[in-house]
């Protein structure tokens, strides 16, 4: 099994948003592996399906991005889903737009989303695929910059990094997520 979490934010005023990256690589997934998001459940929407015979889950928390780890740690135990088959994609402000970067483990260095997560999960020992955003240099507050939409010049970069982020997990389904980190970390 497997199970591939998006982090973002629930509602219409947050859609492509900064910290819903996440969001939007899950719903890139559902769209590539045919797994329709139709289950409301565990304090999030999710969806199941197989790849190559492994069942697959994917799922966004809507619980709001500070408590994201209440979702994820909810599916985990019903579904007896181990901590090694967790891969966890979410928004960075110190990477450049454009750049991804997938880490085996770390701290969750600020992020509100991975703080929960490590609390929930009980290790910051888990798969993540971090995307870059960057970090505001016109004295924006972060939690306002974060909260914004991207520009068109970063959408336009962002939409082939998405497509890389699931290529990515679909990846993952064939190998390690060593060699996959080792693939996507150029």
């Amino acid at each position: 099994m497997k199970l591939i979490v998006g982090l973002g934010n629930p509602g219409k005023q947050y859609d492509q948003t900064r910290h819903n990256i996440g969001f939007e690589v899950i719903d890139k997934l559902s769209d590539r592996l045919n797994i329709p998001l139709d289950q409301s459940k565990f304090k999030g929407v999710y969806g199941v399906g197989y790849v190559n015979g492994e069942r697959v889950f994917l799922l966004k928390p809507l619980t709001y991005m500070n408590l994201s780890g209440e979702s994820i740690r909810a599916v985990m135990d019903y579904f007896d889903i181990d901590v090694e088959d967790l891969v966890v994609i979410y928004d960075d402000l110190d990477l450049p737009v454009g750049k991804i970067r997938l880490r085996q483990k770390g701290s969750a260095g600020g992020h509100n989303g991975i703080k929960s997560t490590i609390a929930h999960v009980g290790t910051q020992n888990f798969n993540r695929i971090r995307i870059g955003i960057d970090r505001p240099t016109n004295g924006m507050k972060v939690s306002d910059y974060v909260l914004g939409r991207f520009t068109k010049e970063e959408q336009d970069v962002l939409e082939g990094v998405i497509t890389t982020c699931a290529k990515a997990c679909e990846d993952w389904f064939k190998d390690s997520f060593l060699k996959v980190m080792n693939e996507y970390n150029q």
